[in-house]
């Protein structure tokens, strides 16, 4: 089964910064566009941000607009998230998902990840 594969979550203090990696092992993602999900203790999973396959479109939710930056590295089939500012409502259970298509609603989204948990301490 076709798996993308979290990691760089951990703990941080609030301002702080963290970088999540999402690779795909054995299979290339760079037909599909490639997007971030979140999901808090509690809450539904909601949206976060998406890259086009080529790069050359991102969208962000306004709640992460200006700290967070998604990237892609086709070459090394990897993708990226970039978070800093960190705030204590960030803390989730982040997902990085593949889609045939450039949206923001996860029912678009046909590969997911595991998850890779991020704690924002106050």
């Amino acid at each position: 089964q076709v798996q993308l594969v979290e990691s760089g979550g951990g703990l941080v203090q609030a301002g702080g910064s963290l970088r999540l990696s999402c690779a795909a092992p054995g299979r290339t993602f760079s037909s599909y566009a490639m997007a971030w999900f979140r999901q808090a203790p509690g809450k539904e999973r909601e949206f976060v941000t998406v890259i086009s396959r080529s790069g050359g479109r991102t969208y962000y939710a306004d709640s992460v607009k200006g700290r967070f930056t998604i990237s892609r590295d086709n070459v090394k089939n990897i993708r990226y998230l970039q978070m800093n500012s960190l705030k204590p409502e960030d803390t989730a259970v982040y997902y990085c998902a593949a889609s045939s298509t450039y949206g923001a609603l996860d029912r678009e989204y046909d590969y997911w990840g595991q998850g890779t948990q991020v704690t924002v301490s106050s």
